[in-house]
């Protein structure tokens, strides 16, 4: 069985207890949206740093706008590899993937 999440935040495991609690199927689901929101996160924090506009991360990556603010978005799910190293590489970083042992989460919020 999975090690239930665990957070720093007693209201938001209350809330995680109580509606996610041992589902697998929700904890599955609550992962996954945790996922993308976490990536739409890094690019836009990323590009904010950078001190550019959608707009200009755009010509940069050789995309459209429209594209950026899709990758930003946390409810969006097509985040391509691809796509990530071309971000990646016009902020000037590296797009690193590290597997983890199933089961093991670390502590948020």
């Amino acid at each position: 069985m999975a090690e239930k999440r665990q957070f720093k935040s007693e209201a938001l495991q209350f809330a995680y207890d109580r509606y996610i609690g041992g589902d697998p199927a929700l904890a599955a689901a609550f992962e996954e949206e945790l996922s993308k929101a976490e990536i739409a996160s890094q690019i836009h924090n990323l590009r904010k740093r950078a001190g550019l506009s959608q707009r200009q991360l755009a010509a940069k990556v050789g995309t459209t706008a429209s594209v950026i603010c899709r990758l930003e978005d946390s409810d969006y799910g097509g985040h391509s590899l691809s796509m990530l190293k071309r971000i990646a590489a016009a902020l000037g970083r590296q797009v690193k993937i590290v597997l983890v042992p199933a089961g093991r989460r670390r502590a948020s919020a």
